[in-house]
Formats: C-alpha cells, structure tokens, sequence
C-alpha cells in the first residue's frame, strides 16, 4: 500500500506541477500520522464518548447532542445498516470507528487496544488539529462527504476540544451528465 501511495503521490504532484498549482506547506499522510490519531481516541475515552468492544473502539454518536448539526440527520432518522453492515456489539448502530481491531487487514499498528487500524474520520481530525489547531477556516469535500465522514469529524473533534471545528464548510456538487452522476461505474 506505501509503494502504491507514493506513485499516485507523484502522479498528482506531476499533474499539480503540470496545471501550475503553488503546493502547500504540508502534504500529511494518515501512515505517519497513526500516533496522533490513538491519542485522539485516548482523549475521546477520557471525556467519555468513546468505549473499547471485541471489534474495535467506537464514538458514541448520543455523547454529541448536536449530532447531525450539518446534515441535518437526526440519530432517529438515519438508515443504520444502509452503507456499513451494523456491528452488534455497538451501543448505537450509528456509533463509527475510532479504531478497527482486525488482524488479517493489510496494514495494522499497536496500539493500547491491540493491533490494528484507525478509522476513515479519526485520520482527518488528529491530522487537521495538528497542522491547523483546534478549529479550521474553511474545509471542504464533495457533498458525498457531508454525511457520515464530515458530521463524524465534527462530532469527535468538538467532544474532544470543546470547541467549534470548523468556521464555514463548503461543499461542491456532483457533475451530472443526462441527470445521473457521472461516476466511472457508469462507463
């Protein structure tokens, strides 16, 4: 997975390079980050809004009281099991990963839960915090990542600081072509 990283990482500054866009300061990579991410998950459980199962550690999604404030999704309304088979042992069938305890995945860490792997979310907010501080200007994504990944990343990142993640989202539309979404599984 590091090799192929690292070519995709020199295709996109080939092509960056190529349109004539200034590069940034910083082009974090979740691998070199994991030790930022279990303290993260080590402050969640301190404050009470993480908890250690077989399968992994989770964020208690009915620790945030302002859970699904972007999205506008309520913990009642949304449609457990529709992306992600719904894990048993989870207080809440909503409640996403901090940390996945698998040992046949194809990259695992220690950590104090055992060997394994961070969460998709938890990657974006130990790195976001470390290079941006605790609350971030402007972030933005495709409209696909509204819900779940950008309302998890404000969920764990404001229980874990106390404050506002992130001052103004911006999120941009799919491109449509004859009214679907122009997707390479539709050719």
């Amino acid at each position: 997975p590091q090799d192929l990283a690292r070519e995709q990482e020199a295709l996109f500054f080939q092509d960056s390079d190529t349109l004539n866009i200034e590069r940034s300061r910083q082009y974090p990579r979740a691998s070199e980050h994991v030790e930022d991410m279990i303290a993260l998950i080590e402050m969640l459980m301190q404050k009470g809004h993480a908890y250690v199962v077989a399968s992994g550690v989770y964020f208690n999604v009915t620790s945030f009281p302002n859970y699904g404030k972007l999205s506008g999704n309520t913990l009642d309304a949304i449609d457990a099991g529709h992306r992600v088979a719904i894990q048993t042992d989870k207080k809440h069938p909503a409640d996403f990963a901090l940390w996945m305890l698998d040992i046949n995945h194809v990259q695992l860490w220690d950590s104090p839960w055992g060997k394994g792997y961070p969460g998709w979310h938890i990657e974006c907010s130990a790195m976001s915090m470390k290079y941006l501080g605790e609350t971030i200007d402007i972030h933005t994504g495709g409209e696909d990542n509204r819900f779940p990944h950008h309302e998890n990343e404000i969920a764990q990142s404001e229980c874990a600081t106390g404050k506002q993640f992130v001052q103004l989202w911006m999120h941009n539309r799919h491109l449509l072509l004859a009214g679907k979404k122009m997707a390479k599984r539709e050719g």
